[in-house]
């Protein structure tokens, strides 16, 4: 198969894709060692290629609803880790891992992950929405982090604030300027006309994410097998609850709307709370992280034909 053909293959059945990738990071080892100098890159070329793609005059929109935006922030970086607190703290009660509850409470605090703007476009949910929550909660959690961490879980993150905002604004600046530099060079038909090949860029950057950041992964679940196990459990337990809860909560929006919110409530950027803890936590925590990617690459696909259906009935009620 040539290699253009391939892509628009890999664009056609992006979250098959990406759920394949993700177990096999954990199944052959070596290929996870190996990718793992592209954890960062692959964490933000997704995030480029999605607004290659977007109609950014329909994301500058949102700035008319100021009052939706603030709420879906609220919803994201604020209540969702107090919701998480309280649940672990009932799960304390029978034995749940410290650690673990740990690990939940600050993957909540933290803004949702960049490369739910391609998903969103993968699945035919709201991308401008996406994009609009990615960049604003993204801006604002230096702010609500270190409180969340503090306050909820008891870690002190001493990152100063101008350069943890530095390292943020680095990281998305470069992304959008890429970006733009794209859409000036290439017309917008021809973009449009290769939105499969896009959409097969994007799945491949995300299967070699998948990848790296299982690098090490493996051989701590033959250590400690179980609270791998459970790790796992509490990874696809919460992100589902997050995303019902969700979607529940912003409903009034429309059904397409809600469940871009409920996507973007259950994956959340827990590469950005290790670059805020810089060693801080245990590596328990940091196993977690890992293992939380599991449900956020195979979720897509699982959920995928429900995302189309309810979607579907939308745009034919309109």
């Amino acid at each position: 198969m040539r290699p253009v053909r391939f892509l628009a293959f890999a664009g056609r059945h992006a979250t098959a894709f990406m759920a394949v990738g993700v177990l096999l990071g954990l199944v052959v080892p070596p290929l996870a060692a190996l990718a793992r100098p592209l954890l960062v890159p692959t964490l933000l070329i997704p995030l480029a290629l999605a607004l290659v793609r977007l109609d950014w005059s329909v994301a500058a929109a949102w700035r008319k609803r100021p009052l939706v935006v603030a709420a879906l922030l609220a919803w994201v970086l604020v209540i969702s880790p107090i919701l998480v607190w309280l649940a672990t703290r009932a799960l304390g009660a029978a034995g749940f891992p410290e650690p673990l509850s740990q690990a939940l409470v600050l993957m909540a605090a933290s803004s949702p992950i960049v490369s739910n703007v391609a998903l969103a476009l993968l699945l035919g949910l709201d991308a401008p929405l996406a994009v609009v929550v990615v960049l604003a909660g993204t801006a604002i959690v230096p702010l609500t982090l270190p409180v969340a961490a503090e306050t909820l879980v008891g870690m002190s993150l001493d990152l100063p604030l101008a350069e943890f905002m530095a390292r943020l604004g680095a990281l998305v600046g470069s992304a959008f300027a890429a970006a733009w530099v794209v859409r000036r060079l290439v017309p917008a038909r021809t973009i449009d006309a290769n939105r499969e090949l896009i959409d097969g860029l994007t799945v491949l950057n995300l299967l070699a994410f998948g990848l790296a950041i299982m690098d090490g992964v493996t051989a701590y679940a033959l250590e400690r097998p179980g609270y791998v196990a459970l790790a796992i459990v509490a990874a696809y337990a919460f992100n589902a609850l997050l995303q019902v809860a969700g979607g529940l909560a912003f409903r009034r929006l429309g059904t397409t709307r809600a469940l871009t919110v409920a996507l973007l409530s259950g994956n959340c950027n827990m590469g950005l709370v290790l670059v805020a803890l810089e060693g801080r936590a245990s590596f328990e925590v940091t196993v977690y992280f890992a293992l939380a990617q599991i449900p956020m690459y195979t979720l897509p696909a699982l959920l995928r034909p429900l995302y189309a259906r309810l979607t579907g009935r939308e745009r034919a009620a309109r």
